[in-house]
């Protein structure tokens, strides 16, 4: 699993604090370090959902959450497979994503993203770079292969912004533009 950088942490505390966010989806829930970072950056009333395949990981962010001081209701935990779990969420109804799951799914979470997220909302993904791999011209793994094709969407999209942030392993980033 990887973690999240401080760098990481303090854009996507940044941006949730721009878009004035109060619905989050995280992709990812981990030990809850990003988790944590979104939470800072989100409006008082703010609730993040957090979806991951591992429940012990969702106890100890919720753990975690519990000790800085969140109050209970601002994070909802949803245990399962990111792709199963996304389609029951609300259209339209997300004022940023954050990904951080499986790299192979990253492209499949774009399309529920576009779903999920009012016009103006952000979508951001983490590891883009994989340790520079993907600007490499050698041959690479289908991680790689996909999230180059992930960039390539992203940045050929009539219905996003990108935005390439050069913290930790690459945070990409795109809002919604308001016409989709």
């Amino acid at each position: 699993m990887r973690a999240v950088t401080p760098g990481n942490g303090d854009a996507l505390r940044l941006l949730a604090a721009a878009a004035g966010a109060r619905a989050v989806v995280e992709i990812g829930t981990g030990t809850g370090v990003s988790g944590m970072y979104l939470l800072r950056g989100m409006r008082p009333e703010g609730v993040l959902t957090t979806v991951d395949t591992e429940p012990e990981r969702q106890q100890f962010a919720r753990q975690a959450f519990r000790m800085a001081g969140h109050a209970p209701n601002r994070a909802r935990f949803i245990p399962g497979h990111a792709l199963d779990v996304l389609p029951r969420l609300t259209d339209g109804g997300y004022d940023l994503v954050f990904c951080d799951g499986d790299r192979l799914e990253y492209l499949e979470y774009l399309a529920e993203s576009l779903r999920l997220l009012r016009p103006g909302g952000l979508v951001c993904f983490a590891g883009v770079f994989a340790g520079g791999r993907t600007v490499d011209s050698a041959a690479q793994p289908t991680e790689v292969r996909r999230l180059r094709e992930l960039l390539r969407t992203v940045r050929e999209s009539k219905e996003l912004m990108p935005a390439l942030l050069p913290v930790g392993d690459g945070l990409l980033c795109a809002a919604r533009s308001w016409g989709a």
